[in-house]
Order: C-alpha cells, then structure tokens, then sequence
C-alpha cells in the first residue's frame, strides 16, 4: 500500500490553532459557528476527510452521534486518543468515496473538496448520505498559497448535485487564531 502523505504531518497537525482547536477562544469560534447549524439534539453526523478528529470530538462533546473518516491511519492515531472517552467511530477509508452504507443529518467536510481529484464525483457520493432533510456543510477556501476552491467555484460544484446553498465568509481571526487575508468560507446546503 502506497504511504499516505497525510501520514507525515499527523504529528504537527494540531499545531495550528485551527485544526487542533487548543486555544479555548478558537474552540469557542467553531462551537458558535458548527453548533447552530446542527438541525436537531443527538444529529447524526459524519465528518469526511477529518483528520486528528478535532470537529468530531467538539461535535461529540455537544452530544450528537459523529462518525470521523479519514485516509490517513495516523491522524486516526491522534484522533482516537484525543476522543478518549466519547462515543465516535473514526474508521480509515477514502473521504471521495466513503465506506459507509449509512445515512446522515448532516455531513460535515472542511478543507477537503479542493483536494478531490475528482470533486463532482465526490459531492454526488456526499449527498448520497444524506437523510432527506439533511445538510452538507463545507468549510473551503482559496488560499494564499493558490490551492483551494474560491466561493463561486464551491457554489458551482454544489449547485450542480443540490438547489439551495448559503455562504457565509470566515474571515473571523477567532477561527484561526490568527488574522488572515485569503478567501475562507462556510458553505451550507439543505437541499
């Protein structure tokens, strides 16, 4: 099997403030954004591509019944310890295609559709998973670096596979920990 390159950065991969949600101010930030659009007490969540487990486990405290899957068996590794004591099932599989035959209220993805080699294939296999009345909530961005999707892309791509989405910038240093000045958004699909 070939080595995942997610593998590598499993051990630092928390170091930044948004991804290992350490800093209590960018912890609180996620809570006041992911929370409220959580539809319903105990929601049924998946959270692709989700890396060290850091929205998962924040999810899970709040008391929703969350799923991780994530390519990478080392940022599994760090997410299974950081979850010690919750309920959540981190399993190994592909976020493009994931192993899962359930459905859910809410599927929850961040900094993963810009990485899809292909992303129409992998938004029509999210929605797949989806209850009826369920959400897909992407967190995307255009980054300095170049990488990423802007907002009009995202809105393209998931335009193409649901009718409704909303888009809300996340330009909030409390998110990151840090000022930015790259495109950074959350975007919310109910149907």
């Amino acid at each position: 099997m070939t080595p995942n390159p997610w593998d590598a950065e499993a051990a630092t991969f928390d170091d930044e403030p948004d991804h290992g949600l350490k800093d209590p101010a960018v912890r609180a930030a996620w809570a006041e954004l992911l929370l409220p659009l959580m539809p319903a007490a105990k929601t049924k969540v998946v959270d692709l591509g989700c890396g060290t487990g850091s929205l998962a486990v924040l999810l899970a405290e709040a008391g929703h019944d969350v799923r991780g899957i994530d390519l990478s068996s080392r940022m599994l590794d760090v997410a299974r310890r950081k979850a010690a004591g919750l309920d959540i099932d981190f399993r190994q599989g592909d976020a493009a295609d994931p192993p899962t035959t359930e459905t859910y209220d809410v599927v929850l993805v961040r900094h993963v559709l810009w990485a899809m080699p292909d992303p129409h294939a992998a938004l029509a296999n999210w929605v797949r998973l989806l209850e009826p009345h369920g959400r897909l909530v992407l967190v995307e961005g255009r980054w300095f670096t170049g990488a990423g999707l802007t907002q009009r892309e995202c809105e393209t791509l998931v335009g193409a596979h649901r009718e409704e989405t909303e888009v809300r910038r996340l330009d909030d240093p409390a998110l990151w920990g840090k000022e930015i000045d790259d495109e950074r958004y959350l975007l919310v699909s109910r149907r």
